[in-house]
């Protein structure tokens, strides 16, 4: 079996080496080279053709998203990023997901020497999943956002639902930031539903994207908070180290804790879906999209068994960064529509609000 190439990038020589120790720890994986700053790291890119790369964001002499724009530009590779938990570096992660990295580590804090074997694990599978991206659907959505025009807004006028209050529920991994930009930013302002997200990412980072996501957004997009009442035309994204549960008071009410990982996960989409199966007065939609795991899938099962009425959307292997998540729900043989994601914001329009007026 052949051994996934990779080449270290970073300013620091000790993360150097410990990411380079760490990689090669797995058999599947051998590091080929190493670079101190983005300059280098084209030079040896160009020199050792690697099969995927990890990238510190922030280096002299050329950073780490400078470096990223030429990469795949010049040569299109998978990327992982290194970045710190900082407002800073929330913001620059994200960038690097639009300019086309695959995924992000973040840098432990405090003692890196103590604190750098605590995401060996994650490091590993990160760069292992990088390596089976979809590339060609990263390069195509590496564009400018595609915000939905006030044009094609104010012509889809919908019928509330009557009865039966309406949610979406969203699950998504690897691959996530850009395919939540494509789906909610396609979404009229007057969408009578609210949409309750879960993203596998740390904390700190989820802020940062639900704020970019609410700039670009016809709908607005936040952070969810504890006790807060669910609102149509918002979409809520859990906070990064928080399990995300909804419960029925009269309203819809959002719950964080922070009980135990499920499958690894905090927050985890089983855990969200899971809270859901419990309420009978609402018409619910799910959808699970690009990801690496299964994460999300005991929670279908839950849901369907307990909720008729549950409509299952799956994000499709063409346009998955990663299909793993969407896979794992396919297979359940539970899901209802299996499409692009360029059309999921169409299947949450019929579902919720029905034909246009």
């Amino acid at each position: 079996m052949n051994t996934i190439r990779v080449l270290v990038v970073d300013d620091s020589a000790f993360m150097r080496k410990m990411i380079q120790e760490i990689l090669e720890a797995d058999h599947r994986i051998t590091v080929v080279g190493t670079a101190r700053n983005g300059e280098e790291g084209l030079k040896k890119v160009k020199e050792l053709s690697p099969d995927i790369i990890t990238l510190d964001v922030e280096m002299p002499k050329m950073d780490g998203l400078t470096c990223l724009k030429e990469i795949m530009r010049s040569y299109p590779l998978p990327v992982v990023m290194l970045s710190s938990m900082t407002t800073r570096g929330g913001e620059n992660t994200l960038k690097a997901m639009e300019y086309g990295a695959v995924d992000f580590i973040e840098k432990p804090s405090g003692s890196i020497s103590l604190n750098i074997n605590s995401i060996a694990e994650k490091i590993v599978g990160k760069v292992i999943a990088a390596s089976k991206a979809n590339l060609n659907e990263v390069n195509k959505s590496v564009v400018s956002p595609v915000v939905a025009s006030s044009a094609t807004i104010d012509a889809k006028r919908f019928v509330y639902s009557k009865g039966k209050q309406d949610l979406i529920a969203i699950g998504t991994s690897t691959g996530g930031p850009r395919a939540l930009q494509q789906v909610l930013t396609a979404l009229p302002k007057d969408y009578p539903a609210p949409i309750v997200i879960v993203q596998h990412m740390p904390p700190g980072f989820t802020k940062s994207l639900a704020q970019r996501l609410d700039r670009l957004c016809e709908i607005s997009v936040k952070e969810a908070e504890d006790q807060e009442i669910l609102h149509g035309g918002v979409a809520y994204i859990a906070p990064g180290n928080y399990h995300m549960k909804i419960q029925y008071q009269r309203n819809l009410i959002i719950h964080l804790d922070q009980t135990d990982a499920t499958k690894g996960h905090r927050p985890s989409v089983d855990v969200l879906f899971s809270s859901i199966a419990r309420i009978n007065s609402i018409n619910m939609t799910a959808v699970i999209m690009t990801g690496m795991g299964s994460d999300g899938a005991l929670g279908l099962e839950q849901l369907k068994k307990s909720n008729n009425s549950v409509a299952v959307i799956a994000e499709s292997e063409k346009s998955s960064i990663v299909f793993g998540m969407p896979k794992a729900a396919i297979l359940t043989h539970l899901v209802d529509e299996v499409v692009h994601v360029n059309e999921i914001s169409l299947a949450l329009m019929k579902r919720v609000g029905g034909h246009k007026r």
